[in-house]
């Protein structure tokens, strides 16, 4: 066989395994029957390693000069099996996993997958190829592999892991957004002495002297006395959110701590699963009342933030009622935002009849 018709076998060969691999990852579009045994995912690890031995192999047979076509082409099948058996493992880990978790754990799969078949198109590719850094590039793209392969190890294995981290993910977005105004508040306020809200913004989030680069102009300086005094509302607002997310992500650390039997109940991770999607809605409206503190401030589209905000802490409430644990410091957390979502309504309030009757002069 040509050097240019041994390159077409091993594509077509190439083609068939990556159409059945391809197939064989859909049944990680959902969770597995809850019927099955669990794959613990320690297992998921060991065979990653595996993942890792064979990209190791591929770097070496591949990126060798003029390698036999019958080896490289049972190293192709060698290594989709172990592919295939890693998929099927991933996959029966999902036993009982809420969509967090689900999610979780295919994109860790897909990372293999995706570097693994990244590897082999480029080896099949660079074969024969007279391209010295073409086939440079096969030990760069095995090293790809193992990094997702020992990236596996730090994949969420429970529901309750799955769920902190995606709402560490929405205290950052929030304390983004308390940053930025704390940084408004001090631009405006340089050099007077207000230390009560403004300080709520300081001590939850730092500025960096990249930060400090930025304009007084680029932070919209011109807020009236009016405008800035519901800056400070919200910057109140913004940091009372910003604790409940963080007590909320204690609380559920707490009960991963309990081992108690609750925690893998389907009622329980519904539980998880909704707070999660109640904090990200919060994120997505303390986005939208950091947007609005800009001038001109939206007054009535404040209103329905804070209004949607009153809603989601009660919604909140309901479902830390209904685990397991101790939420009286989420409680107590909950408290403190309605006060602030209240202080910021009656502020709103005051502020909307002043509009009101500028528009009648």
């Amino acid at each position: 066989m040509s050097r240019k018709g041994s390159r077409a076998h091993l594509s077509r060969v190439l083609d068939g395994h990556v159409r059945s691999i391809q197939e064989s990852f859909q049944m990680l579009e959902s969770p597995a029957d809850t019927c099955l045994d669990k794959v613990d995912w320690s297992e998921v690890t060991k065979l990653g390693d595996e993942v890792s031995k064979q990209a190791t192999i591929a770097g070496m047979l591949w990126g060798g000069e003029a390698p036999d076509v019958k080896a490289l082409e049972e190293n192709l099948g060698a290594y989709f099996n172990i592919l295939h058996g890693f998929v099927l493992l991933c996959h029966g880990s999902t036993v009982g996993a809420g969509p967090t978790l689900q999610a979780n754990i295919k994109t860790s799969a897909k990372l293999v997958v995706d570097c693994s078949l990244a590897l082999l198109r480029e080896a099949v590719s660079s074969y024969e190829s007279r391209n010295h850094e073409k086939r440079l590039s096969i030990p760069q793209l095995s090293g790809t592999v193992w990094e997702a392969c020992a990236a596996l190890k730090k994949t969420p294995t429970t529901n309750c892991t799955a769920v902190g981290r995606a709402m560490t993910q929405v205290a950052v977005s929030v304390k983004d957004v308390l940053r930025e105004m704390g940084e408004l508040k001090e631009l405006k306020c340089a050099g007077s002495d207000d230390s009560g809200v403004s300080g709520k913004a300081s001590e939850s989030t730092s500025l960096s002297d990249e930060d400090s680069d930025l304009t007084e102009a680029d932070f919209g300086s011109d807020l009236s006395s009016e405008e800035m005094a519901i800056a400070q509302l919200i910057i109140s607002v913004v940091s009372d959110t910003l604790t409940v997310i963080k007590e909320l992500i204690r609380f559920i650390s707490g009960l991963l701590k309990s081992f108690s039997l609750k925690i893998n109940t389907k009622e329980f991770t519904d539980s998880l699963e909704k707070l999660l999607n109640y904090c990200q809605e919060m994120s997505f409206e303390v986005n939208e009342l950091g947007a609005c503190v800009y001038p001109p401030q939206e007054v009535c589209q404040m209103k329905l933030n804070a209004d949607k905000m009153y809603s989601l802490v009660d919604k909140m409430h309901i479902e830390v009622n209904s685990l397991e644990g101790s939420p009286d410091g989420v409680f107590a957390t909950f408290k403190q935002l309605e006060s602030a979502l209240g202080n910021l309504q009656h502020g709103l309030g005051d502020n909307l009849e002043n509009e009101m009757e500028k528009l009648k002069m």
